[in-house]
C-alpha cells in the first residue's frame, strides 16, 4: 500500500492526536548549521527502510462523532495510546497497542494485514486496499513524518533547534505549508541524527498554543527486529475471519456508485486507485470526500448538528477543531457526502458546494 493511501483516512481522525508530554534530556542542543533543511529532509526520505524496534506514546484529545463504524478510530486518536513497534521496512512490520483491557496487534507482510484482538481471540486477515481507516502504524512518528513531508517545497522548510528524543540526538525540521487551503500552521519533526528516522512529530493548528498533535518514540533500538516478533500463528481457540472490505472507508470506495472529480476546492487528487472516495491535497494539507449512505448521513448530520460549536452553513453542518474541519452536506437521497480534513473552513465549504452543485442546508 502506498504511503499516500495509508495517510488518506487520517483526514477523518487526522491530526487529532494531541500533545504527548515527552521528558527530554535537560540539554537541548543548538541547531547544527552545517546540516541544512534540505539535507535533513533527504535523510528522512532515505530512512524509510531502516529497521528498528521500539516503543511510542501518543495521546488524543479531540473528539470525533460516535458513529459505531468509527469506534476504532475514536479509541486510537481520542485516548492515550502506547504502541510497541517492530519495523523491518514498509512492507513488513508489527505494532501492538497496549491498553489496560488488553492488546491489539497488527502484522503486515506480503500485501496483507493480520489483526489480532487478545480479549476476543479474534483474528482478521485483510488485503491492502487503496484507502482505509487509520490503525496504530499510522500514528508512529516515522510514518506520520513521511506523509506530512510528502511533496514539501524547499521554501516551506526551515531548521529548528535539535533535541534529544528517546535518548538520541535528533535534528529539527519545520514545515510551514504554503497552500492557502491549509488548516495546519506548521509541523515540527525531529529525526535521528545518525539514521534519519523521525522520532517525534508535533503538529500545530492556526491558533497557536500547544501542538494539536504530538507523537514520540520513548524507546528505540536500531537493527533488524526479532523475527519471532514478526511471525504470528493463531492460537487453536482463535476465530479467524477474512475481510476484503476492511472498513467503512474501503467499503465506500468499493461499493458506492459515485464519481469524484480530479480536483476539489483547488486541491489535486493525491491517492491513485480510489474509485468513489476522493482524497486531495499535499503533505499535511488533506481533504477527503467520503460518500455516505443516506441512513448514515442522517445520523451523522443530526449528531454534528447537536454538537457544541457546530455551525449550520449553506453548504451543510460544519464542525471545526483546530486544524480539522468536518462537514456533512445537506440531505439528499443518493448524494450525501462527508467532507473532512486539515483544511480551512472556507476550503471544506467550497468542496461541499462543488460536490452538491450548490445544494443548500435548511438552517433553523
Amino acid at each position: 500500500m502506498s504511503q499516500a493511501a495509508r495517510w488518506a483516512w487520517f483526514g477523518v481522525g487526522v491530526l487529532l492526536l494531541v500533545t504527548v508530554p515527552v521528558l527530554l534530556s535537560a540539554r537541548t542542543p543548538a541547531v547544527d548549521d552545517r546540516i541544512g533543511a534540505a539535507a535533513v529532509l533527504e535523510r528522512v526520505r532515505a530512512s524509510r527502510s531502516v529497521p528498528f524496534s521500539g516503543y511510542a506514546e501518543s495521546e488524543g484529545s479531540v473528539s470525533l462523532p460516535s458513529e459505531e463504524a468509527l469506534s476504532s478510530v475514536v479509541k486510537l486518536i481520542g485516548e492515550s495510546a502506547s504502541i510497541r513497534v517492530w519495523w523491518a521496512g514498509p512492507e513488513e512490520w508489527r505494532t501492538a497497542i497496549l491498553r489496560p483491557t488488553g492488546e491489539t496487534d497488527h502484522w503486515h507482510r506480503d500485501g496483507e494485514t493480520v489483526r489480532w484482538v487478545y480479549e476476543s481471540k479474534r483474528v482478521t486477515v485483510s488485503p491492502d486496499v487503496p484507502i482505509r481507516l487509520p490503525i496504530a502504524v499510522d500514528v508512529l512518528p516515522h510514518v506520520l513524518a513521511d506523509r506530512v513531508l510528502a511533496g514539501a517545497r524547499p521554501e516551506e522548510l526551515t531548521r529548528i533547534e535539535d533535541r534529544h528524543v528517546a535518548g538520541r540526538a535528533a535534528l529539527g525540521l519545520r514545515l510551514a505549508p504554503a497552500d492557502p487551503q491549509a488548516g495546519v500552521d506548521h509541523v515540527d519533526v525531529w529525526a535521528d541524527a545518525r539514521t534519519g528516522v523521525p522520532l517525534r512529530v508535533d503538529l500545530f493548528g492556526p491558533a497557536g498554543g500547544p501542538p494539536a498533535l504530538s507523537t514520540s518514540m520513548r524507546e528505540v533500538e536500531f537493527g533488524p527486529p526479532d523475527q519471532a516478533a514478526l511471525t504470528f500463528t493463531p492460537p487453536e481457540d482463535a476465530s479467524v475471519h477474512y475481510d476484503d472490505t476492511v472498513d467503512l472507508a474501503a467499503a465506500a470506495d468499493r461499493y458506492a456508485d459515485r464519481t469524484v472529480p480530479s480536483t476539489l476546492a483547488g486541491l489535486p487528487s493525491r491517492v491513485a486507485g480510489v474509485r468513489s472516495v476522493g482524497v486531495y491535497g499535499r503533505g499535511p494539507t488533506l481533504l477527503m470526500a467520503l460518500p455516505l449512505r443516506h441512513s448514515d448521513a442522517e445520523r451523522l448530520h443530526d449528531e454534528l448538528a447537536r454538537r457544541a460549536g457546530s455551525t449550520c452553513a449553506a453548504e451543510g453542518i460544519l464542525v471545526g477543531t483546530g486544524p480539522l474541519h468536518l462537514l456533512v452536506t445537506p440531505q439528499s437521497y443518493g448524494d450525501d457526502w462527508l467532507l473532512a480534513g486539515t483544511v480551512t473552513d472556507a476550503a471544506v465549504r467550497t468542496a461541499a458546494a462543488e460536490l452538491t452543485g450548490g445544494r443548500e442546508e435548511r438552517c433553523p
